[in-house]
């Protein structure tokens, strides 16, 4: 069932995918994966410190990232509070759990005085032994003395570092010994392999992730209240910045979707107007209808309201009424003519009808093949064909059974051609300008197909200005810049490199805030997105402007990309969010062979032809 096998290795750190073939259990394969690898680990050169086995999820991204900053409280303090919000957003209904990063890991660190143990005549493995004996809890790191250091294995429990300091070394004359008599003890942090700031101040990140299934508002509304509370029990020397909340994405995008619903209800009482105001009162009953019909049907077909089904409800929203438009006029010229509206409303359908279903069958033919996709892809796509044909069919079936009964109802009756001043000038101008030119097209049919055909051709040069893709950029705020140094460079080497994008992105008030991140990438915020392992060479910066319009936005973001391309230790890349499944890039290219030195040279080449590109940015 295995469909691929990935493999990267690089200093310290080697990393393996496996991707199934589409439709096999997950959770089966993954188990599978765990006893295999177990089998096999002791069999692994001793120089492997850990392995770690993950499932990648695409729906288990963070809902929320805060961050505690500081410039004075400790580490382990930031660690402490970071950890107490922690706990706070997991009782939260609907969390699933939530993490804390950039905390450098915390260790007791024991020296002892040369001098003291001199004059107790204590060795230093003495110390070793008894913290060993005692203390398992409680990270001790190491005990030191001079140039020498023994690291500890605890095996028993301290609570505080009074404890550590009363260890009993040896009764000496009727008096005890302790670690305290002979040692300092004290909370070290270990070097920092993952180093975070916000805003450019130093911070320990926390992230949160909602269970499978649940509102992303009920558990933001449950979310907000535990860190309203738990920020008031904050010293003054550690602020809470709350930073990303993706219910302001989906807020958003229903927010366009409303926008685009009112523009749809505004333009079809205005196109309608000639007719009528009550006709235009008839049709725009189908658009609500037909909406509300559509979300139904998806979430009977287990579909939710997400990025790709709200994007296929706006794009029904501009064919659901031409079945409606179509079925109101008729009735309303049978009205006109002198029947009754129980008679106009069923020869104003039965005239039609076969003419409506065959119109939105084409429209439909044109969405029913993305429903059929295979795999990941179309497991991907499908809810936004899935909300556009349900929508359509809505609409058709609103057309000819609600509308018929509400124009029967609400349109006037007139026997007496058109009472209505904007239909008499609409048709007077189909008489005056329509007709004539209707005349002049049918007495010169091959000139009229010449011009068609070349008003086609010349609008086919749009196309380029206008671009195309299979999966668009998202139009949220967010972005990421990657930062990669050169491989065994030092974290403190790509940290420098991370603090040169952070200025760079300073300079620009357009910017609302930033998440730096040093040593591995951000939490996973975007379903597609999946962050970078720790790596000393590898860093990530999360940042959002205050508000995105493309124009301004573009702008900025070719700014900043050309002050990043000026530091020369590094490459940085700035991406905004795509929509579709996780890529490398737009464009890879993979290059196979036994002999790696010719791979790499085939490499270099490759990325020269690329770089060379007209068009080609951020090639690595």
């Amino acid at each position: 069932d295995i469909r691929e096998i990935r493999s990267a290795s690089r200093a310290g750190l080697a990393v393996v995918n496996v991707e199934f073939e589409w439709g096999a259990d997950a959770e089966e394969k993954f188990g599978e994966v765990v006893r295999e690898i177990n089998v096999v680990r002791s069999r692994l050169p001793d120089g492997v410190v850990d392995i770690r086995m993950r499932r990648y999820n695409p729906a288990q991204t963070a809902i929320v990232q805060m961050a505690l900053t500081s410039d004075d409280a400790s580490f382990r303090q930031l660690e402490g509070y970071a950890k107490g919000l922690r706990d706070a957003v997991e009782r939260a209904p609907g969390v699933q759990q939530a993490d804390v990063w950039g905390a450098p890991p915390s260790e007791v660190r024991v020296a002892a005085n040369l001098d003291q143990l001199a004059a107790y005549r204590l060795p230093l493995a003495t110390v070793a032994e008894a913290l060993q004996r005692e203390g398992v809890d409680t990270p001790v790191g190491a005990v030191e003395a001079g140039g020498r250091r023994f690291n500890v294995q605890s095996s028993g429990s301290f609570d505080s570092l009074d404890e550590i300091r009363r260890v009993a070394l040896r009764a000496d004359n009727g008096s005890l010994v302790t670690v305290g008599d002979i040692a300092n003890v004290s909370w070290e942090n270990d070097e920092r392999a993952h180093i975070t700031r916000y805003n450019g101040q130093r911070a320990v990140f926390v992230s949160a992730q909602a269970r499978l299934g649940e509102s992303i508002f009920d558990v933001i509304n449950g979310v907000r209240p535990r860190v309203d509370a738990f920020e008031r029990s904050l010293p003054s020397n550690i602020q809470l910045h709350r930073g990303f909340d993706q219910s302001e994405t989906v807020t958003h995008r229903l927010g366009n979707l409303a926008r685009d619903f009112a523009i749809a209800l505004a333009l079809v009482l205005l196109t309608l107007l000639p007719l009528g105001f009550r006709a235009s009162i008839v049709v725009m009953v189908s658009i609500p209808l037909s909406l509300a019909i559509g979300v139904v049907a998806i979430q009977q077909l287990g579909y939710s309201l997400n990025q790709l089904s709200i994007a296929g409800f706006v794009l029904a929203l501009g064919l659901l009424v031409d079945d409606s438009i179509v079925v109101t006029e008729n009735i309303a010229r049978h009205l006109r003519q002198g029947m009754s509206p129980r008679e106009a409303a069923i020869a104003g359908v039965s005239e039609i009808n076969v003419a409506v279903i065959g119109c939105t069958a084409t429209l439909l033919l044109a969405f029913v093949p993305l429903m059929a996709l295979p795999e990941g892809a179309g497991a991907f796509v499908r809810s936004l064909p899935v909300a556009v044909v349900t929508t359509i069919i809505a609409s058709l079936f609103v057309a000819l059974t609600i509308i018929p009964f509400l124009a029967s109802r609400l349109l006037p009756r007139s026997a007496s051609g058109h009472s209505n001043l904007l239909l008499d000038g609409v048709m007077a101008a189909i008489h005056n300008i329509y007709r004539p030119a209707l005349h002049v097209a049918l007495a010169h049919p091959r000139k009229t197909v010449i011009i068609g055909l070349a008003a086609f051709i010349l609008s086919l040069g749009l196309v380029p200005k206008l671009g195309f893709s299979l999966f668009p950029e998202n139009d949220s705020p967010y972005f990421l810049v990657d930062i990669e140094t050169p491989q065994g460079s030092a974290v403190s080497e790509t940290d420098a490199a991370v603090m040169y994008a952070e200025h760079v992105l300073a300079g620009h008030p357009e910017i609302e805030w930033r998440f730096a991140n040093t040593g591995r990438g951000n939490p996973q915020i975007y379903y597609n997105e999946i962050p970078p392992e720790q790596l000393s060479n590898q860093g990530q910066i999360y940042a959002r402007f205050h508000e995105w319009r493309p124009d301004e936005g573009m702008r900025v973001i070719g700014e900043i990309r050309e002050q990043l391309n000026q530091y020369p230790r590094a490459r940085m890349n700035l991406r905004r969010f795509a929509n579709g499944p996780p890529i490398e890039a737009p464009i890879a290219v993979r290059i196979r062979g036994p002999d790696l030195a010719a791979l790499g040279e085939l490499a270099s080449e490759v990325e020269r032809i690329i770089s060379e590109t007209p068009g080609a940015r951020d090639v690595s």
